[in-house]
């Protein structure tokens, strides 16, 4: 299979699996022209990759899954292992944006949105205090 087929068959931009190539993650084989030729094996391994990337994984954590992927005798605890912590960078995460959203939501609702120049959300962002009318 060219790039393109492979692109449509995964839903992987033929740049995207340019760039796995480029970094190890696939290996097609190479026509006599040159030319990419991938096989059932490398469309699996795509797809694998696609699917783990939409669930946030890091280039790392697909090349250690799809190492384990590949190895018969692997144990699912290092697989879940890798799983466990990106759900906990996820999990820190949502934190640290939900404490985002209270601190926006506070200094929206502070702001009278008026024709006044002062304004809580730019004292905020500059680090001073509005005073009190």
């Amino acid at each position: 299979m060219n790039i393109g087929e492979v692109s449509r068959a995964v839903g992987l931009p033929a740049k995207t699996i340019r760039y796995y190539e480029d970094i190890g993650l696939v290996r097609p084989l190479r026509g006599a022209n040159g030319y990419r030729d991938f096989n059932e094996q490398d469309l699996h391994k795509l797809a694998f990759l696609g699917r783990s990337r939409s669930l946030g994984f890091s280039i790392n954590d697909c090349r250690t899954l799809l190492s384990l992927y590949e190895d018969r005798d692997r144990a699912s605890a290092d697989v879940k292992a890798v799983a466990a912590e990106h759900l906990e960078r996820i999990t820190q995460k949502i934190s640290e944006l939900q404490a985002l959203k209270s601190t926006l939501e506070n200094l929206v609702t502070r702001c009278s949105g008026d024709e006044r120049p002062d304004c809580p959300i730019l004292s905020d962002l500059s680090g001073h205090k509005l005073k009190s009318s």
